[in-house]
């Protein structure tokens, strides 16, 4: 069933659970709003919701100074030390450097004086150059790169508009990250193919000398479930467990995997910031072309217009969205997750999993994550590591 309205299927937060709203410290916003490639497994352009279709392709300048005056006001009323601005897409190379820049200073001219702003541009790297790479050096702008994994046929979904490959351009622009400009190189976001050998992608990656790696379960739910489920056990979580053990075993770190940072930080108690895990409350905004307010792009793979809020940075302040139901659901902690989830004894690790995952058609977002036994088999596999360092008196 397709849903018109973005809070057909959010709940308000539950019985007891805290109103008290945390202030949004990420802000992604739209540069431009077609891309390039025609990823097979696209849930933007190819999922259920259409909306970008109504939207202009790129951001007009009036919205770009608007979306950086309400960033400001939100940095000065929450008296944020540091928010992180992610210009994306689309891809948002298809303009050239030039508006992303130009979106970089003006958020960093709206903000307070005390406010430091991370900026970060998520590409698929096919149209990076070395010119483009230095200019957006010069105005203090990061670049990650989507790629899922080293070798071609890693990346057999991911082809441009005439079903071409392009895994050779992607990896000429991380190797070129790392080598001439590896002071903005933010790392590797990959896709998670449970059909591939996840040894073979994790080493083939690593030749591509990123800082970080991201590693994504694939965008599905319990209505559209991912490639695999539920007919085989676990398997997003057996591939992830067998990367782990790569990392962790290696005589020597050679990138960060922030899942796995992230798991492995929950597990001892300490905080941890994450989309994916934790309970902590979400607090990213995304900001459409045309000035829209939206909830994460994730959200799209559920249904049509399930991001939606109905503000736009013209009409609304960014504290009118914290108030949208939607949010205050996603900030609601453990108390907004399914009974099954509280009941869980690995919850204030899992957290429900990604918000996006939990989702039935008719019946919401009250559920756990479809991900559910992928990610106890991950958590407890790192659980068991943690516990034989432990044992064996603090050496991994």
């Amino acid at each position: 069933m397709t849903h018109s309205s973005g809070t057909a299927h959010t709940p308000d937060p539950a019985p007891g659970t805290t109103r008290t709203s945390v202030p949004f410290n990420q802000f992604i916003v739209k540069t431009h709003a077609r891309c390039n490639l025609a990823c097979r497994y696209c849930y933007l352009y190819e999922g259920p919701d259409t909306t970008w279709r109504d939207r202009p392709p790129t951001v007009l300048p009036a919205v770009r100074e608007q979306t950086a005056r309400r960033i400001g006001e939100h940095a000065a009323a929450h008296v944020l030390p540091r928010i992180s601005l992610v210009l994306h897409g689309g891809e948002p190379l298809l303009h050239g450097p030039g508006p992303l820049t130009a979106y970089a200073d003006a958020v960093r001219r709206a903000v307070p004086s005390g406010c430091a702003v991370d900026v970060t541009v998520q590409t698929n790297g096919t149209l990076l150059t070395d010119a483009t790479a230095a200019r957006l050096a010069e105005h203090r702008i990061s670049v990650g790169l989507s790629i899922d994994g080293g070798l071609p046929h890693h990346n057999h979904r991911r082809v441009d508009h005439a079903g071409r490959p392009t895994h050779a351009r992607t990896v000429a622009a991380a190797r070129l990250l790392a080598r001439s400009h590896p002071g903005i190189y933010a790392g590797i976001l990959t896709v998670v193919d449970p059909s591939s050998d996840p040894v073979e992608v994790y080493t083939s990656l690593l030749e591509l000398q990123p800082p970080v790696l991201d590693l994504l379960l694939p965008h599905g739910n319990w209505s559209v479930p991912p490639p695999l489920l539920p007919s085989v056990s676990a398997p997003y979580g057996d591939w992830l467990c067998a990367v782990f053990d790569q990392w962790w075993h290696a005589p020597r770190p050679r990138t960060r995997i922030r899942l796995f940072e992230e798991c492995i930080a929950l597990l001892l108690g300490l905080p941890a910031a994450g989309e994916s895990l934790g309970t902590a409350p979400f607090t990213a905004l995304v900001v459409e072309t045309d000035g829209g307010l939206e909830q994460v792009d994730s959200l799209k793979s559920a249904y049509h217009g399930a991001a939606a809020t109905g503000l736009d940075v013209f009409r609304h302040t960014l504290d009118d969205a914290l108030r949208h139901p939607g949010v205050r659901a996603r900030q609601a902690g453990a108390r907004a997750l399914a009974p099954a989830c509280r009941a869980c004894p690995v919850v204030g690790v899992c957290g429900g999993g990604h918000y996006a995952h939990r989702y039935r058609a008719d019946a919401g977002f009250a559920h756990p994550s479809v991900y559910c036994a992928d990610l106890q088999r991950l958590i407890r596999h790192i659980a068991a590591a943690l516990a034989a360092v432990a044992t064996r008196g603090g050496t991994r």
